[in-house]
């Protein structure tokens, strides 16, 4: 299947494809792969470590690695370490991959300091924490926990193998595009530099905070000690891996869907956002991690189209009759929590020309593809544990 070359494009087939779950992965996979043919070459034989390897951002991060070494690693693999608490259980697909050779599953809380007789790591990727504004308002303390405490004892880490034979060479400390809080209109588009309009008590606060202190820690660790650490800033990442139970829109929008229930907005349909397919976003992270700069973070999604919350909504309505014959309806409701608006920015739209110049970063799956492929991945993923 030909990817699309425009974002905001739409499928090229005449009828709706209806790939297995095997299809729809491998296409993924290889997309990334592809994309990252020079970094992951880089990274054959070494030790990579992923915290939070069983989440949303896991799903890919830890499947495109085995895939690279299955097709193209010969016999210098990249072993991956995945750390996990397994809070919402251990992922069914991430039980299938527990016989390779190249992967080993750590349970563990990050927000504790890392066991002894771990391998010495080439490469690490910070990922855990509670990413859901549903979840993260439910568990403030242990969200603040894991992207602090447990950030530091993965910086520590870092630090104390500075004087060892093999020194860390890539350290990624995933961050929030929900740092710049509610930008002013002449800062959207979005760049780096932009320094937040975030509120530091509010119901987002805890997630939102503890996110920019990370970074103020990375900085500081690669200034004071040289540390290759840098940052990615996600901008609303979607797709396979992002549980039907998440709470965040898109998986709330096609559960609805798949439940034959009407798709509840409950906003006005107002807010607009840029939303970036989990095969292009994986991509970008890896891109930071082996080529990124020092202290450095870098803003990744897509510019265009920047939609509101509404029109996504109908787009998924489309699609959904398309795919699966659906009849429902998009309506609007008042959400149950009182505060779950409260600080939610009006627009989010990044500009990414220094993940595109600096790293060779370039997304390529429109929104109208990318929603196609994540409603039949959750069409073969209908249920998920809550958290």
């Amino acid at each position: 299947m030909t990817e699309l070359a425009h974002l905001g494009g739409t499928a090229t087939a005449a009828k709706p494809r209806m790939e297995s779950l095997r299809q729809l992965l491998d296409m993924d996979l290889a997309h990334i792969i592809r994309a990252l043919r020079d970094e992951f070459a880089r990274m054959e034989g070494s030790n990579l470590l992923i915290t939070g390897g069983g989440g949303f951002l896991g799903y890919y991060l830890v499947q495109s690695v085995l895939f690279w070494n299955e097709r193209r690693s010969g016999n210098r693999p990249i072993k991956v370490t995945v750390v996990e608490n397994y809070q919402r259980g251990v992922p069914e697909w991430l039980v299938a991959l527990s016989e390779d050779r190249s992967l080993t599953l750590l349970e563990h809380d990050i927000s504790r300091p890392l066991p002894p007789g771990l391998p010495d790591f080439d490469y690490i990727v910070h990922a855990a924490g509670i990413a859901s504004p549903t979840y993260y308002r439910r568990h403030p303390i242990e969200t603040m926990d894991t992207n602090i405490n447990g950030l530091r004892h993965l910086l520590d880490y870092a630090r104390s193998r500075l004087t060892s034979p093999s020194p860390i060479k890539g350290f990624l400390f995933y961050s929030s595009s929900e740092i710049y809080g509610d930008p002013s209109p002449d800062n959207i588009p979005t760049p780096e530099e932009y320094r937040g309009n975030v509120s530091s008590t509010g119901p987002r606060a805890c997630y939102d905070e503890s996110k920019r202190y990370g970074e103020t820690l990375c900085v500081n660790f690669a200034r004071q000690y040289g540390l290759p650490v840098t940052m990615a800033r996600p901008f609303n990442n979607y797709g396979p891996g992002l549980k039907i139970t998440d709470g965040r829109v898109i998986p709330d929008f096609v559960r609805d869907v798949l439940a034959g229930r009407d798709i509840v907005i409950v906003s006005d349909g107002s807010p607009k956002r840029t939303f970036c397919y989990a095969a292009d976003a994986i991509a970008g992270y890896y891109k930071i991690l082996v080529k990124g700069r020092p202290g450095e973070p870098y803003n990744i999604g897509v510019e265009t189209p920047e939609i509101s919350m509404l029109e996504l909504a109908e787009r998924i309505a489309g699609l959904a009759r398309e795919l699966f014959g659906y009849e429902g309806r998009v309506v609007r409701k008042q959400s149950p929590e009182g505060d779950y608006l409260v600080d939610n920015p009006s627009r989010r739209c990044p500009i990414i020309t220094k993940a595109r110049t600096e790293l060779g970063y370039e997304p390529l799956i429109g929104i109208d593809e990318g929603l196609r492929r994540s409603m039949v991945w959750y069409s073969h993923n209908r249920t998920a544990a809550e958290a």
